[in-house]
Formats: structure tokens, sequence, C-alpha cells
């Protein structure tokens, strides 16, 4: 009896526990599925970090230190070289892996090696970056240059705007990329009379601004009041393609921030450098034979689909559309370059388009105070073959040719990751210095 007892008051406190314990269970599972969602919401899947990676500027004051930094960016997959070591005198941006920090310090004091550092956390830069994309559905309306735009948005607003200026301009279409993406840009102007200026950007997946540049110089010819604008909308056909490396493109904003090359596979690494790919005295300097390499040639030249994309539309356009300007955006270091990137040796008409540029870097400064220097690839920046202005001046002779590096400057402590607010001055001050350009070389009638 007394058993019989305990048993029914243990079933009643069963029963009276059995409604908590679901509760508790229900609400730790609750918790659990939050925190997963939270997760997945805080940090994409298979996402490239830069935790407390740092950005030195190093300076090479004799032979000794430029070889030892030659040997080591042949060896380190932990050290990003900005450019390669070449000269006395020479400053160069290197951003270093966490790990290697203590290593790399040692070494810059052991070889006695000026230097700075300019960034010691680079992810702070690419989450605030990161911050100023817009959502990839966001509606076109949103477009600006406040934000940084997913290659789908950018195609979108390029739709929306040929829907809502039927008579000014249309869409074109390259065909698609390795991974199928469409190489898409449009037309501005239909005066068969007119001469044509064509605008290639975001080559280098990770230079954001350069699309950036590009969408904004189409909205400015679309829609500005500016009487000099409305002369060039007005005067010149204009073909711009913000992305013609859209897989890289995407990349970036999915995968790894700082990725240059497009998606090409080789066994077990991605990637062509396209801005050296061009049949252009191809991989004989500035470029590498080896894939795991930021700026690897390719298997061989024009070897590249989105390469061969461009190459056939320039050669189908070039006379018909009278291409007589060729303009190549990218980023960083404050520089208005023309041909040849390969050799010291002068294109023939270097006295113009220096003459050009010259006026162009004095533009820019009279606009917005910011310096940025003019001369040859070559002797400019650093030496690189296969590029695509050098292909357009020498193989299908288009006689203006620039490569403009936006910003910043060249020590610049964001690199590639230029902030948002930067946006709308860097554009501006690039369409002042191709209007420049435009407007100088048509006084010497390279228009007629």
């Amino acid at each position: 009896m007394e058993n019989y007892r305990i048993e029914q008051h243990t079933l009643k406190w069963q029963i009276c526990l059995r409604p908590l314990v679901i509760l508790l269970v229900t609400m730790a599972a609750s918790s659990t599925q939050i925190i997963e969602a939270e997760s997945s919401a805080i940090v994409p899947k298979d996402q490239a970090r830069y935790d407390h990676y740092r950005i030195y500027n190093v300076q090479f004051d004799n032979e000794q230190q430029i070889e030892l930094f030659q040997k080591l960016e042949e060896q380190s997959d932990s050290l990003t070289f900005i450019g390669h070591a070449r000269e006395i005198g020479q400053k160069l941006s290197i951003l270093v892996a966490a790990h290697r920090v203590a290593d790399f310090a040692d070494l810059l004091a052991t070889y006695k090696l000026q230097h700075r550092v300019l960034t010691y956390n680079f992810q702070e830069k690419i989450d605030r970056n990161m911050r100023e994309v817009l959502p990839e559905n966001v509606d076109v309306s949103k477009y600006d240059w406040q934000h940084f735009f997913h290659l789908k948005t950018i195609y979108g607003w390029m739709d929306d705007m040929a829907s809502k200026y039927p008579e000014q301009i249309s869409v074109l279409d390259m065909g698609s990329s390795t991974q199928g993406n469409s190489i898409k840009g449009v037309k501005l102007g239909k005066n068969p009379a007119n001469k044509a200026i064509f605008i290639e950007s975001g080559i280098h997946a990770r230079e954001w601004i350069a699309p950036a540049t590009a969408t904004y110089i189409i909205n400015e010819l679309l829609t500005s009041k500016d009487a000099r604008i409305q002369q060039l909308a007005k005067n010149y056909n204009w073909i711009v393609f913000p992305c013609v490396n859209p897989d890289g493109y995407r990349y970036t904003f999915e995968h790894d921030r700082m990725w240059r090359k497009n998606r090409q596979l080789f066994g077990t690494c991605r990637g062509v450098d396209l801005n050296r790919n061009y049949p252009d005295h191809w991989n004989t300097t500035g470029s590498s034979s080896d894939p795991t390499r930021y700026d690897f040639a390719g298997p061989s030249a024009g070897s590249e689909l989105e390469t061969q994309r461009l190459m056939s539309f320039i050669r189908e356009h070039v006379e018909k559309d009278q291409i007589k300007t060729y303009i190549a955006l990218h980023s960083y270091s404050q520089m208005l370059m023309f041909p040849y990137g390969y050799t010291k040796e002068h294109v023939a008409n270097y006295d113009d388009l220096q003459e050009f540029g010259k006026k162009a870097a004095a533009a820019i400064k009279t606009e917005s105070g910011r310096e940025y220097v003019s001369g040859n690839l070559y002797e400019t920046i650093y030496p690189s073959s296969g590029g695509s202005m050098d292909w357009a001046h020498a193989e299908v002779g288009i006689p203006i040719s620039y490569t403009f590096e936006l910003r910043g400057p060249p020590d610049s402590q964001d690199l590639f990751i230029l902030p948002a607010v930067e946006i709308q001055p860097t554009a501006s001050e690039a369409f002042t210095a191709i209007r420049t350009i435009v407007e100088a070389a048509a006084e010497k009638n390279y228009y007629k």
C-alpha cells in the first residue's frame, strides 16, 4: 500500500513537470536555431579573412635589400606584394599575414630596411567596406555613388537607364565569361559621324572603384546639366564596359575581397591576370608563368575567354564605330599612363600623350587638390607586358590610349579597399581627366 502511494505521488509530479520539461527542451532548440541563424548571417561561408594582417610600406636603399625581397616574393605565399622589388629608392607596399608578422619585422630589423606600418588589422577595412555594399536585390532606383554594388545590380541599373533613355543609350553584350556570366556594357550616342571613346574597367576584380567610376561616367553623360559634359555626349559616341572580369568581381563579393584574376581553373589553383594576357609582347616582363602568382599571364597569349571577347569586340567595332580613344580604369596610385608597359621605347605620339596627360593631371589638381602623375606606364609605375592598353594602341591602332590608376596615393593605407565616401570625388576627377584628354586631342585633330 505504501509503495502504491509513492508511485501515485511520483506519477503526479511527472505529470506536473512534463509541460515544463517540454517547454525547456523547446526553448533550448529555439535558442540553438537562433544562434545558428545569427552565426550564418554574420559569417558568410567560405569567406577569406585578413584578421590582423598588416600593410608595411618598405623602402629599398641597396641592391642586397632588393635581391632579398625578390627572393622573398618568390618563396612566400603569406606575403602579398603590391608590385615587385626593382630599384634603389623604390617604396613598396606589402600585405603580411598575421602569422608572419614577427618574422617579417625581424627581417626588416636585420637588414635595416626603412619602413612604415600603414595598417595593423586589414580585416577591419574589409568589414567596413562590405557594410558599404547594398544588397544584390536592391531596387535599381536606389543606385548611387555612395555605395558599392553587386554585378547583378550594375547590370540591372544599365538596363533601367536604357529603358529610360532609349534614344541615347543601348545595352551591349560581348558574350559570356569563363563561368558563364555576361560581359555587358552600354553605348551612348547614335550619331554615325561621331568618333567613339571606349572605356574598359574592372579587369582586376578587387578594384571596385573602377566599375563605380564607369557607371558614374555613364550617368553623367546621360543626366548632367554641365554644358561641357553635354557637348561630350553630343559630339562623341561612348562605349563603356564597367566590368570586363565579371567572374572575379563576383568572387570578391562572395568569397575573397582581395581577389584579382579571373576564375579559370589550373589544377589546384585558379585565375589569370587578364591585364597580362593580351597578345602584345605577352609574358616578356612584369608577369609570371606560375598559375599561383597574382600576375600569371596565362598558358598562352590571348588564352582567356574574357580577353578573346574584348579583342573580338574591339576588332569588330574599331573602324565601324571609329574608336579613337581607349581608357582602362584601375586602382590605385593616382596615375594617368599611356603606352608602353613592356619597354622604355616611346610611342610615335609620345609627346602628345604626355602633354594630354599632364593637362589632365593639372585639371584634377584644380578640381580636388589630388596629385596625379602622368607618363608612359613602363617609367611611371612598373614594367608589365600583355596589357589591354598596349594591345589597343599597338595592335589595333587606337591612338589615344591610357590606363588610369585611380585613388588612393601610392602609399595608401586602404590599398584597393577604397571607402565609399571616396567614390563620387574619385569618379568625378577621373571624368574630368578624360574630358581634358579628349578636348586636348580634339585640338590636335585626333578626331577628324
